[in-house]
Order: structure tokens, then sequence, then C-alpha cells
């Protein structure tokens, strides 16, 4: 609370008062919260723990959970333990915690953006040693990935511990994984491993890496249809530009790339419909039957052709006389119907047909009918396809729709697709195939680099300092020790050896993710910097060192 923290700040000794800065901003984000009527997701927590300190509302609770099983564990902050731990307990036999809890803190990666620490977890598990059970036993990847990912994790905490003697903690427990037992029941465990199972490249550029990863990927989901690729990348402008590099292997080659990217996924039904939509309004234009036959073609309803050709004549494509050869009847009846459809529906039940009829699901659905119901609203008082089309369009354009979104495994792991997605989205999921680039020192395990207007006393970032000086506090608190809080200077290195530690254990959580192959690059020219990304634009390259992790698991 903002309360807790002025207590917090009443311990520093730090002459710029960084502490009583943040309490006062901390005081004006909750004003502004009552002002508007809202509630985070702390202080939801904060009330729940409030309303069971009442002996009369706890019993009640407690009476209604018998126990609480708790996955990734590693993730919980200390009031969520504080929470769960009072559910658990027997009302009669206070000192009886039915809590079972599960978590690796190897592969905690959300400390920097919620108030998860790994270290609680780490602590919990030193606190029960006797009801302690390792889990090392994976049969998910094939046993040179595993054989890596031990070997990475030793590398990482040497690292490490080299370049913060003084820190205790490293990013990992010493603990390797194995393969399971023969007689284990999952099917397919430890599967054989694609070709050498661990590859490793050196590439010139950043241009040429998209062309292996398109190589290579051609011909193993030609060979395999029925298995799964995926290209993990550390942040979402990496994957864009991949996306815009290997877009060739949709159409030339029938793989759907997917690139999980929030401002794609926003803005890719919207623009699905207003095609569909532009193509009813006038489908005797060879640019609005191409586009269409594109949506189709993409949702994989139909097969790839040359589009253009098709519809340089869309009259004759669509309703060929008696005296010319149809070509490709099946895809120009999928066409007709939807032409029938516009003949058939009122103009606002369109869009949800058109969403049935590209078979989205889910989410989707959800979207289109959001969507739908949008436009409606806007073109009531107008009703028709041109002003329908010319507010979606505009919706579009200015940004003003956001999707629905639903987190589904389902379309980030289809047969035969490449996923491009985030080291911390692919965080629960597992390929066949997983390919990770850009493995350059500044990527890992990267550096905090404030951007100018953000720097305070030289490289220091406020909102870092302020962060690291709270955590330390915290685990003072929480371990009973006197309170001390740092000065800024050793809060920016906290900072950093916090930011070194995560790096690593997202990288270990990303090579976890391969099954059969996991391919590894560090490019000799990349990018400084991905911000400067813009689509259809050549990048401005500068020389990089590959990072030291990459470098040890060459010399393995």
């Amino acid at each position: 609370t903002p309360e807790d923290l002025a207590h917090l700040s009443q311990h520093s000794q730090d002459k710029y008062q960084i502490l009583a800065i943040a309490t006062r901003l901390y005081q004006q984000y909750q004003r502004l919260l009552r002002e508007q009527n809202f509630i985070d997701y702390d202080d939801l927590i904060l009330a729940a723990l409030k309303v069971l300190d009442h002996r009369g509302v706890r019993e009640i609770w407690q009476r209604q959970v018998y126990g609480v099983f708790e996955d990734e564990a590693q993730d919980s902050s200390p009031l969520q333990e504080r929470l769960i731990s009072i559910l658990a307990q027997d009302p009669d036999n206070p000192n009886q915690v039915n809590l079972v809890r599960v978590g690796d803190p190897n592969q905690a990666i959300n400390s920097t953006f919620t108030p998860a620490d790994p270290v609680y977890f780490n602590w919990f598990c030193q606190s029960c040693e006797q009801q302690f059970t390792t889990m090392d036993q994976a049969g998910r990847s094939s046993k040179v990935i595993i054989q890596a990912a031990n070997f990475a994790l030793k590398s990482m905490n040497q690292v490490y511990g080299r370049t913060y003697p003084n820190i205790i903690d490293l990013p990992f427990r010493d603990q390797e994984i194995s393969p399971v037992l023969a007689t284990d029941p999952q099917p397919d465990s430890n599967p054989d491993p694609e070709g050498l199972g661990v590859e490793i490249y050196f590439p010139p550029d950043v241009y040429q890496t998209a062309t292996l990863i398109g190589n290579r990927v051609i011909k193993l989901l030609q060979e395999h249809s029925d298995r799964s690729a995926a290209i993990l990348v550390r942040e979402n402008r990496q994957g864009s530009f991949l996306a815009e590099q290997l877009n060739y292997l949709t159409c030339e080659y029938n793989i759907p790339v997917y690139e999980v990217s929030e401002t794609v996924r926003h803005s890719q039904i919207p623009r699905e419909i207003l095609k569909l939509l532009c193509f009813l309004e006038r489908p005797h234009s060879p640019d609005r039957l191409k586009a269409a036959l594109e949506v189709l073609q993409q949702r994989q309803l139909i097969p790839h052709q040359d589009f253009s050709a098709l519809a340089t004549y869309p009259e004759q494509f669509l309703y060929p006389t008696p005296l010319i050869t149809p070509q490709f009847p099946e895809i120009a009846h999928y066409c007709r119907n939807l032409l029938k459809a516009k003949l058939e529906l009122p103009h606002y039940q369109l869009i949800i047909f058109l969403g049935l009829t590209l078979q989205y699901t889910g989410s989707e659905l959800a979207t289109v009918e959001k969507l739908s119901e949008k436009v409606n609203q806007q073109i009531r008082e107008h009703n028709s396809l041109a002003t329908a089309i010319a507010t979606l369009s505009e919706m579009i354009n200015s940004q003003q729709f956001t999707a629905v979104e639903e987190d589904n495994e389902a379309q980030y792991t289809r047969p035969g697709q490449l996923t491009i997605i985030t080291m911390h989205k692919a965080k629960g999921l597992d390929w066949d195939y997983v390919f990770i680039p850009f493995l350059n020192q500044k990527n890992l395990p990267g550096q905090l680099n404030p951007p100018q207007n953000a720097q305070f006393l030289g490289d220091f970032a406020l909102g870092e300092v302020a962060r690291a000086q709270i955590r330390h506090a915290l685990h003072d608190q929480h371990q009973g020790n006197p309170i001390t809080i740092l000065s800024p200077r050793e809060a920016w290195l906290e900072a950093k050896s916090l930011k070194m530690a995560e790096e690593f254990r997202l990288f270990y959580v990303a090579i976890t993710r391969a099954k059969r192959l996991l391919w590894l690059s560090s490019e000799k020219l990349a990018p400084s910097y991905w911000s400067s990304f813009q689509k259809h634009k050549l990048l401005k390259l500068q020389e990089q060192q590959p990072s030291v992790v990459l470098e040890k698991l060459t010399e393995s």
C-alpha cells in the first residue's frame, strides 16, 4: 500500500529520497483509481486478505476449501502465497495446512513486470525440505536437447557468478533435467532428434538468418506436415521482421506463417472482413476479387493459385458462359456463395456470416460479434453496405477497435504451421522444431538501456532504482532482518544483476520448448536496437558480438 511504501521510505538515507518520490506517485495513482471507480489486481488481493482477517468470514471460506493446489508457484508474489495459505488452513487446526505448490524457479521469467520474485519460492522450498519433492524428469525433448539445456544452465550460472561475484543468489538452482523412464506412459516421450538435434549457426547478417530458417522450415514441414515449428524471438519487432521475410512460405509452399503479435491479431480480423465486404460491394473489381481470394487462401479454405490471373477477368471467372471453359470451378463456386449471401441477408448480418464463412472459432468469433455490433451501431441511421465499409475502414485506420483476446494453445501449435512468438509467450508450449535467432550479447543477456529522457544521475533509471530499493527492503522484511535501503548506485547494480538473471532464465525456458530440433543462431551484423525496425525498409546493421552462452554451447 502507499502507507507501507511511505514507512519504507523513512528507513532511507538516500539524499535524493527516491522512495519518497515513489510514495507520492503511488498515492496519486491510488487517488486516480478511486476517482474513476477502478480497482487493480493488487487491490483485489489486498481486499481479499482484509476480508479474511475477519475470523468468521475466514472460517466460512476455509470450510469450503479443503486444500489448494498451485501451479507455476515460482511466479507467485508473497501476497498471493499468503492468500492461498490462509485458504488452505484447517479452521479447527490452524497448524494443518493442505497446500501443494508446484513450480520451477529456473523458469521464473515474470519478475521484471509483476510483483513475482523467484527468491520467495526458493525460500519456501528451503523452509519445507522434509515435504519437498523434486520432479526432474521430462519427456518433452530429445536427450540431446536436454543435455544442451543442462549445460546451458551451468554455463549461465558460471557467467553470472563471474560478473557479480558478491551476489549469493544465482539465476538457477543446480538441478538437471533427466529423461523419463522407459516405462513412462506418455506417448513419444524423449523423441528421436531431427538431424543433430541441436544446431548452431553464425550467419553474416539477419537477412541470411531468415533465409536459413526458411530453407530449413520448408524441408522439415514438407517431409513432416504433421509436426509443428516455431521461431522464438525476444521482442515483437524481431517477429515482425521475420514474418515479413518469410511470408513467401505461405504463398509458394503453402506453409502458414502465424505471427503471434498483439497489433497483428488486433487488425487481422477487421481487415479480412473488410476485404470480403469490399468484394461483395464490387465483385467485378479485379483488385477486390484478388484480395478476397487471398483471404480465403490464408484461412486455408481454398488452395493457393495464381490469383492475379484468376482476377484479371472477374465476370468470366465467376460466371463463365457456355463458350468459356470454367477455371477452378470450386473456387468460383465459393465466391458465388458469398455473393448469394449478399442478396439473401440484410447488411447488418453480413459481418457475422463472413466470420462463420472464414471458420473463425473461440475468441475470433467473439471478436467478429463485437465488430459487427460496433459497426451496426454507427450505421443505424444509414444502413447500407457502402456505409458499413466506410465505417469499418475508419475503425481500422484510426485503430479504434480492439479484438477479444483468448489464449488458445491450439492456434500456436498447429501442425504444419510456422509460429513466430516471443519467448515470454512461449512458456508452457512446445513444438517439434524450435528456432531461436539473434543471440548476440545485446539480446542475451542484454542490458538496461534507459532512454535519454528517463536517465537519472547518469545511466540510472529512476523507476529501476526505486524498484530495486523496494525489492531489497522487502527481502529484509520477509526474512525478519533489519530493513536497509540501497543507495541509488547499489540499487542500479542490483537491477542490472536481476535483469541478467531473468534473461538467462528466459533463454532457458525458450530452449526447453523444443522436442526434436533446437536451432540457434548469432548474426555478425544485426540492429543494435530493434525499435528502429519499420516494415518494407532495410535495417541499419552493426557488428555484434555473439552471446557468451552460445559460444559455450558451441564449445560443448
